[in-house]
């Protein structure tokens, strides 16, 4: 979300939070950027996810996190369904975050499936389960190296064995065509990014980072950016070019980064980027 936000986009949120000191922070932070909360749903039964992260030389060492993981109610369900129905024909892009926290389930894909039902709207997930036919009948997603390998039977998709790149191809397209999805953006660390299309394009994008301090965040990254791209009329492969750009500036930051229009320097107004989203 803070991507989109301070690259350019438009940013509406639906989700679940906890009737707690953590929330009401989180409601007051989106209020003060003027970002509508309509759609977030307050549940006193649940605690707001509260990440905990202990540094130590500009790296990340451990993390502990406060929060509560059991299925949402179909009631709060319920209110988000209607919230983006409500605005879906307004919408360019939509973001699916699965962080397996129990707001995704596979009852709430499926309202999701026929809010989006033939309206020209691109939805995005970031996975996080292993089994991507979850997320069947969408237009992308984009999991990281270990998830993708884990869905197409692959051990060590960054593996340099001959014959390895075009068996990953094989599978990735059979997977494309099996799930109805239009792409799938791998995420490889130090090896960059991949894009694979339905009709059979793939995509290398060697990572743009210069140095990598701390990868906290750089899947929100990608998802965020390569979605805004796609809302301002970007083709697959340009928002893939320039959400990896971006993830490659955030890894060379400390904590949970984020990027705007003055990272991407003076192109900035020439790329999909500068038409919002």
């Amino acid at each position: 979300m803070n991507n989109i936000y301070t690259a350019g986009g438009r940013v509406f949120l639906a989700g679940v939070i906890g009737d707690d000191v953590t929330g009401q922070r989180l409601l007051e932070e989106f209020t003060g950027k003027d970002i509508p909360i309509s759609g977030i749903v307050v549940d006193p039964g649940r605690h707001t996810t509260l990440k905990t992260r202990i540094i130590a030389h500009n790296q990340q060492m451990v993390r502990f996190d406060r929060e509560t993981r059991k299925t949402i109610s179909r009631e709060c369900m319920g209110k988000i369904l209607y919230y983006i129905q409500g605005l879906v024909d307004d919408l360019h892009a939509i973001v699916i975050s699965d962080y397996n926290k129990g707001v995704v389930t596979a009852e709430f894909l499926d309202g999701l499936r026929e809010v989006v039902a033939s309206r020209n709207v691109r939805v995005c997930v970031d996975p996080k389960r292993s089994d991507l036919s979850f997320y069947r009948g969408f237009d992308v997603i984009t999991p990281n190296h270990l998830e993708a390998g884990s869905a197409l039977g692959i051990e060590d998709l960054n593996g340099s064995e001959a014959g390895k790149e075009e068996l990953i191809r094989e599978e990735a397209i059979r997977l494309l065509n099996r799930l109805h999805l239009k792409a799938l953006l791998i995420t490889r660390g130090e090896a960059g990014m991949s894009l694979y299309e339905a009709e059979g394009m793939v995509t290398h994008i060697p990572t743009q980072a210069r140095a990598i301090y701390d990868v906290t965040g750089a899947g929100d990254t990608v998802i965020g950016v390569f979605s805004l791209c796609l809302a301002a009329g970007a083709t697959f492969r340009e928002a893939a070019v320039i959400a990896n750009y971006a993830a490659g500036i955030v890894v060379g930051k400390v904590g949970t980064a984020t990027v705007t229009r003055r990272n991407f320097g003076g192109s900035c107004e020439h790329t999909p980027l500068g038409g919002g989203g």
